[in-house]
């Protein structure tokens, strides 16, 4: 076999973060080994590839670590930045990546691959956002570090968890009304973050005399406004109303986005400065290395749909722990900020249960219809009656099964999504809400071996209506959802032995 047609062996710095986590197991799919460069190496337990890689502790701005994690390595992928670390962010940028190209040279690593920003044509370097400037004074660092290096520049990439989506996804889930900056008239080119690692992906075996930046960029070139309205089609929402004002500044924007949306303001304000600048791909010479799919690149309304779906198809996490495996790039991560993935509001309850798992159990599937839900009775009538004024289901009662239920089946105002025998009950509201809502209720052990009940009630909006709804409804929660929690678990506890079995 020639070195050119062994797998590759590839280091990835930056697998905490959005992309770098998402790469992993791209690499991993296309036959390459891989390594990780973490400075929490315990963060990434949680991945469904952390058993098929190799993780070990440092950080780029240590040269030990760096030289250690690069021995044996065919390819370096460069996917760290010190964005909202702090002012010196730019110093922090500059030591880390005159580090990593030196050790990749004296590692003898054939191809660093670097994702940095694409910068506007004919704007010179010194009056770029201090994040741009950064981004460009990185890659010329390991463009003359003797070492092949590929540059990727992205504009804004589309994906659940990437800030810059994030921001997009609250902006305008939020506000229905907007008195926005003027640079939401400023034209970028997005691009899908399932197109960004495949050109990640292939970049690992271009040519050696390769040693440039590629502008990379989706089909689309849009103005900030026309992809928070395309955002609000895509999602269902009503028609934004969106006025541009010339008053607000960078920093002011910054400040309004901080505000309005959970992304951190140190993160907002780099995002923000660099939207004053029309960001649009000069070139596109990565296709003669790297070809688009037969179907083309990712369009932004299908970069939309598919970092959405996760939610829209009410593919929840169902398991206690953050474990569940991702189905695409575009869906979130355990390692993603909580303010990525859009907003997922949970009131969670436990209870510790004197009575068997099995007793506990049959308490939970026997709820709805002619038993009682455990909670207040005057309330769910109060909310049927409330879901028929506005066109819902309203208060029908009754269940197919008075013992079991069973996938589809309606128990009164809700639908059975999901049963995992003697352990999960998962219901989803079928009342007309401003959002999805599910009720979760599981059976488990603890390390004691004591029974425990869990409860999870999750919403996620739509809209603005939606995050109204919730928080108006917050003060009530204790008093339903908590004495749901009370009541099952003294219902198990008050029930005989479970019955024994006949053969």
């Amino acid at each position: 076999m020639s070195d050119d047609d062994r797998p590759l062996r590839s280091l990835v710095t930056g697998a905490t973060g959005y992309l770098g986590g998402r790469l992993v197991p791209e690499l991993l799919a296309a036959g390459y080994s891989v390594r990780c460069l973490a400075r929490s190496p315990g963060r990434l337990r949680d991945h469904p590839w952390a058993g098929r890689a190799e993780i070990v502790r440092g950080d780029v701005t240590d040269e030990g670590s760096v030289r250690a994690a690069m021995e044996g390595m065919d390819v370096a992928y460069y996917l760290v930045h010190a964005l909202g670390t702090g002012r010196d962010f730019e110093e922090t940028d500059r030591r880390a990546a005159c580090i990593f190209g030196e050790q990749a040279r004296a590692a003898g690593i054939r191809r660093i691959v670097y994702l940095g920003g694409l910068s506007p044509s004919g704007v010179p370097e010194h009056a770029l956002s201090p994040h741009l400037r950064s981004r460009a004074e990185v890659g010329r660092i390991l463009l003359a570090s003797g070492v092949p290096t590929a540059i990727l520049r992205a504009a804004v990439i589309i994906g659940s968890g990437s800030a810059s989506f994030e921001m997009l996804r609250h902006l305008t889930e939020r506000l229905p009304v907007m008195v926005t900056p003027s640079w939401v008239r400023t034209r970028i080119q997005p691009i899908a973050v399932r197109d960004v690692l495949r050109y990640l992906v292939g970049c690992a075996r271009l040519p050696y005399d390769v040693n440039r930046a590629f502008d990379i960029g989706g089909p689309d070139i849009v103005t900030y406004e026309q992809m928070m309205r395309r955002y609000a089609v895509v999602a269902g929402l009503p028609k934004r109303v969106i006025v541009p004002v010339p008053l607000l500044t960078p920093r002011l924007s910054s400040l309004w986005v901080g505000l309005v949306t959970p992304v951190p303001g140190a993160l907002a304000r780099p995002l923000v400065e660099s939207l004053k600048h029309e960001v649009v791909c000069a070139e596109r010479d990565i296709v003669r290395y790297v070809p688009d799919p037969a179907e083309g690149p990712v369009t932004l309304d299908r970069a939309i749909r598919l970092a959405l779906r996760r939610v829209q198809d009410t593919d929840i996490a169902t398991r206690w722990s953050s474990a569940s495996a991702p189905r695409a790039p575009s869906d979130p991560l355990p390692t993603d900020p909580d303010w990525a993935g859009g907003s997922l509001y949970t009131d969670h309850r436990e209870r510790t249960v004197a009575a068997s798992p099995q007793v506990l159990w049959r308490a939970v599937e026997a709820i709805g219809g002619e038993n009682p839900w455990y909670s207040s009775p005057r309330a769910g009538s109060l909310r049927g009656r409330l879901d028929t004024l506005v066109g819902g289901v309203g208060p029908r009662r009754g269940r197919r099964d008075a013992t079991r239920p069973r996938i589809g089946d309606s128990l009164d105002f809700w639908r059975v999504e999901e049963i995992e025998p003697g352990r999960l009950l998962r219901l989803r509201a079928k009342t007309r809400l401003p959002g999805l809502a599910w009720l979760e209720m599981a059976v488990d052990r603890d390390p004691q071996g004591r029974t425990v009940y869990r409860q999870r009630a999750l919403f996620h909006p739509h809209g603005l209506a939606g995050y109204a709804y919730w928080w108006g409804l917050a003060p009530f929660h204790a008093a339903v959802f908590g004495r749901m929690a009370r009541n099952i678990a003294a219902a198990a506890e008050s029930a005989g032995p479970e019955p024994a079995r006949t053969h």
